[in-house]
């Protein structure tokens, strides 16, 4: 059995899911998939239901009745992870926004480099991303300016959605009381690593905008981040971290 899962989650993916699975289990080093759907209308579960037939020990698919927010997809599948004793969990788009070849390069920073989180970061080193609009671009970037001057946490990126836990750092967290779902449960959950003592390393990545789908992106998850930092750094003072 590998030791490494990528979670996926999934909402109306069907252009992008077979292909990103594929692509994932053609690397080098051995790689199980978790997809967590959210009740795709357009037929993506039955895709990778399919591609199960011919994978059916290291492709997994877990179903919900709806959009249930990225953050409850991703502690689903963190849970699903823990329980079935995987050593390296990894969160990755189905869009291939994300590179599937830098999944190596984020296992080989936890694995072989000592770190306890690897974080696929776009703004480590200059600015990376290809085929933004200018105005989303600005909007990240100066989004986790914000983030690191509010929370004092040294990561350029921190609203990343490109990471790899290793188990130990996913035991200590509370899945429980992380509390947010768009991009502020990705800050949230690097904001907690962080606290809790663990190494979180950014390794840069290039971003490339998606070509097939569309986006899920909305102004209420940049609100809900905007707002919700400030009450995750109230809520840090009165945490025991030990």
């Amino acid at each position: 059995m590998s030791k490494n899962l990528v979670i996926i989650p999934t909402y109306n993916e069907k252009e992008n899911i077979e292909r990103i699975i594929l692509k994932v289990f053609s690397l080098e080093n051995d790689f199980h998939i978790l997809i967590v759907d959210d009740g795709s209308p357009d037929g993506t579960a039955d895709i990778v239901k399919n591609l199960q037939k011919n994978y059916s020990k290291k492709l997994f698919i877990e179903k919900r009745s709806g959009k249930l927010g990225l953050g409850t997809a991703y502690i689903h599948g963190f849970r699903w992870a823990l329980q079935k004793k995987y050593e390296f969990i990894f969160e990755m788009d189905a869009d291939f926004s994300h590179n599937p070849e830098d999944l190596l390069r984020l296992l080989n920073q936890c694995e072989n480099l000592g770190s306890d989180v690897a974080i696929g970061s776009r703004y480590v080193n200059g600015v990376n991303i290809v085929n933004w609009p200018m105005s989303r671009l600005l909007m990240s970037y100066f989004a986790s300016k914000y983030v690191k001057m509010i929370t004092g946490m040294p990561i350029h990126d921190s609203t990343a959605g490109f990471k790899c836990y290793s188990r130990k750092v996913l035991e200590k967290i509370n899945l429980d009381k992380i509390q947010f779902v768009g991009y502020a449960f990705q800050i949230e959950m690097k904001f907690t690593s962080w606290m809790l003592g663990f190494k979180v390393f950014e390794v840069p990545v290039i971003f490339t905008d998606r070509q097939e789908g569309n986006s899920k992106m909305s102004s209420g998850i940049f609100f809900e981040a905007f707002v919700g930092v400030i009450q995750m750094k109230i809520n840090s003072f009165f945490t025991s971290w030990k």
